[in-house]
């Protein structure tokens, strides 16, 4: 635990939530601040600041509890879709450092938006690209 975390401060109770998921490691919260109706906010007990500090047995047990949450956020909201968004680092848009997962209900028509504007890459950059990944794995 940190403790100036925001999510370790909920985890312990000192900081109330709407709780909708608990078990030995992890906690689901509704979002305060959410994108649509029923956004929840899925977050491993054990402090990690990202995905690259999660202990891979965490990361694997995380999968299995947020397609669990999800589909009871389907069948209960009756909504067509959910984004599984999950963000690293300030530069991909990380507010609270402490892994967590967004589970955001969608609903046609929503206002809720993932924009980006595509790239256009020539094949040198795509092969580039690839070769620098795998030379990384």
């Amino acid at each position: 635990m940190s403790d100036n975390c925001i999510f370790c401060k909920i985890i312990n109770n000192e900081l109330p939530s709407y709780t909708i998921y608990e078990d030995d490691y992890f906690k689901a919260i509704l979002d305060l601040f959410p994108g649509s109706l029923g956004h929840t906010v899925l977050i491993p007990k054990q402090h990690a600041a990202d995905i690259f500090e999660l202990p891979d047995e965490i990361a694997a047990k995380g999968l299995v509890v947020a397609k669990k949450i999800a589909a009871a956020i389907k069948i209960a909201l009756g909504c067509g879709g959910i984004n599984v968004l999950q963000n690293n680092g300030v530069d991909a848009g990380q507010s609270v450092q402490h892994f967590h997962i967004h589970l955001i209900p969608r609903r046609e028509n929503d206002d809720f938006k993932i924009p980006w504007k595509t790239l256009k890459l020539t094949e040198e950059e795509f092969q580039n690209i690839r070769n620098m990944i795998c030379g990384a794995l």
